[in-house]
């Protein structure tokens, strides 16, 4: 970088990438507008929702419905008119992003909330050769990290898991896509109807969207039930509490509601509003009933149905007698509440149901996002960002936001940056992972979806067998290895000691995965193990083809085979990634 940013002219010469127009980004764009950047470029997928608006302050009530980026960027650009952004609602993930697009920047700032999207922007800066100020909030935490390739470790050396959790509002109330946001919902409907009502944890859509225009919304919207209740409190009231009544607003009115909003849906799989003259009747008080089932099985939708009646019998009755209720993850009707509630909406949304034992794991330490952490963490970044334009890398920390003062009463600890780690896959030079699983259960479906894409946060992967055959049994290219994904990897001859080669071409990450095969990994039942995964490995002995794969290739080479396996090269110009609803930038 050359040495032209003083302290007079970095912040006009430089061309800052800011990922993320939430609850950091907001206060971020306001920070570096207000310091003199004044080339700026701003990129999120999410629309504005009435939840937002408690902290993300750039946004007033006429933007609901609108893109966070442009409301952003026209809201700051009032501090200063001269200021140049380029606005951009879309998917980071988006193909158009790649490498070339990142290397133009000074300095990417990350503002996100979405562990996918973090992975992804971190290997694109890896691959542009671009500094990445990382950030992260949760509750009253929060820290700021400098990566910067081939000098400080990335953001995937050593990650560590948050002991806090903290979602999004519109993600909870519009746009759930795993098991936690509809366990969210359902916590928040509970208080809505039983506990003290928190306008924070509203978990309709808002009937003031200017975007819901369509028939649909204008139905939902305009329905008796709808005009005549000023609360969700005294809805329920007046209905009595009536469960089938409350099934067919929350799970069908407001999710047709919801349909309406077009630009929701344009790059995510739209949900299905509730059906309940198509669900069969479960038998009340048999023996085989829901509550007769062990905890350890999601249940099935009918189940669910039956079990949120049940449930909001019982809690309304109490509520009358007792008032406000709390929720207590011990208390069986509470508990089961939110489990069926949580399962009918992730069914709703294609998401995958939870048993109420997990369910019952994973709903405990929410926090909600806080005003102050976000405008903190956004202040180091720009700090950080600051020291990177005039090359100040020894001066370069990773500051951590405690909860609590430290003894020397700092909240904001600095903390050194470390080198990279050799065995990081993303940032060594010539990545390598060991992952165990069983070959002759694991199918490539399943290793792509949940070993590449989950849990190693590739987007785009191509696999390709080292047996000296060229031969690849996953494509990036849509349909191409499509009748693969139901086979087992051993099917394809991947056994112990196997290597394989794996190439995301929009990343342009590649990763070489040594396939140990172990029959050990899920014999508990109590805690299945599918797979694990450990860092670069030792070189390990590439043995020759087995028999099975030397005939399958030897079928292919006479044209009698199947062609799931497809020696040849890849083209970089004919790859087309669709946006993923995992990977939405927040």
């Amino acid at each position: 970088m050359a040495a032209l940013y003083t302290d007079r002219n970095f912040n006009k010469k430089a061309k800052i990438f800011v990922v993320g127009a939430g609850g950091i980004g907001c206060e971020l764009l306001k920070n570096l507008v207000l310091t003199g950047f004044t080339n700026l470029h701003v990129i999120d997928l999410d629309t504005i929702d009435v939840s937002n608006l408690n902290r993300q302050f750039l946004f007033q009530r006429a933007h609901v419905g609108q893109s966070k980026a442009v409301c952003a960027t026209n809201t700051v650009k009032l501090f200063n008119p001269a200021v140049n952004i380029t606005t951009y609602h879309e998917s980071v993930i988006s193909p158009k992003f790649n490498a070339e697009f990142f290397k133009q920047f000074t300095v990417v700032m990350n503002a996100l909330d979405n562990l996918a999207a973090r992975t992804h922007v971190n290997r694109m800066c890896l691959a542009a050769n671009v500094p990445l100020v990382e950030s992260g909030t949760g509750g009253y935490k929060g820290q700021v990290q400098v990566i910067k390739k081939g000098k400080y470790e990335c953001y995937e050396c050593n990650q560590k898991k948050s002991d806090v959790k903290s979602y999004p509002g519109c993600t909870i109330r519009n746009t759930p896509s795993e098991p936690i946001h509809c366990i969210v919902w359902g916590k928040h409907l509970f208080n809505q109807l039983f506990g003290e009502p928190d306008p924070d944890q509203d978990v309709s859509p808002d009937t003031a969207d200017p975007e819901a225009v369509a028939e649909a919304g204008a139905v939902a919207a305009s329905s008796e039930t709808e005009t005549t209740r000023k609360s969700t409190r005294q809805w329920v009231e007046n209905i009595d509490y009536n469960p089938d009544k409350i099934l067919h607003k929350m799970f069908h009115d407001d999710i047709l509601y919801l349909l309406t909003m077009d630009k929701l849906w344009k790059t995510r799989k739209p949900p299905v509003p509730l059906d309940l003259s198509q669900l069969q009747k479960i038998g009340e008080g048999s023996e085989n009933g829901v509550y007769a089932l062990k905890d350890q099985r999601p249940w099935s939708i009918q189940e669910c149905v039956h079990v949120f009646r049940e449930s909001v019998r019982s809690l309304s009755r109490e509520y009358k007698s007792s008032g406000y209720l709390t929720w207590d993850k011990d208390d069986k009707p509470a508990m089961d509440f939110v489990t069926a509630t949580a399962n009918i909406r992730a069914s709703i949304f294609s998401i995958e149901q939870k048993s109420k034992f997990d369910v019952k794991s994973m709903a405990g330490n929410i926090i909600p996002a806080i005003a102050t952490t976000n405008a903190i963490i956004a202040g180091q970044i720009v700090l950080e960002g600051m020291k990177i334009l005039r090359e100040d890398w020894s001066k370069c920390t990773m500051s951590i936001l405690q909860r609590r003062p430290t003894n020397r009463r700092k909240l904001i600890v600095p903390s050194p940056l470390e080198k990279p780690r050799e065995s990081c896959y993303a940032c060594a030079e010539r990545p390598e992972v060991t992952v165990t699983l069983n070959t002759d259960t694991m199918t490539v479906g399943g290793f792509e979806e949940r070993v590449l894409k989950k849990h190693l946060g590739m987007v785009a992967p191509d696999v390709e067998i080292e047996d000296g055959k060229g031969t690849i049994i996953i494509s990036s290219e849509e349909g191409e290895t499509e009748q693969n994904n139901d086979k087992t990897l051993g099917h394809f001859g991947v056994s112990n000691h196997s290597r394989l080669k794996c190439d995301d071409f929009l990343q342009e990450y590649e990763l070489v995965v040594n396939i140990l095969h172990s029959t050990l990994l899920s014999e508990s039942r109590e805690n299945p193990v599918e797979f694990t995964v450990s860092g670069s490995a030792a070189p390990v002995p590439v043995p020759p083809p087995s028999a099975s794969a030397l005939q399958t290739n030897k079928r292919l080479s006479e044209g009698t085979g199947s062609s799931s396996l497809t020696p040849r090269k890849r083209n970089r110009e004919e790859i087309e990634v669709e946006d993923n609803d995992d990977l939405i930038v927040l």
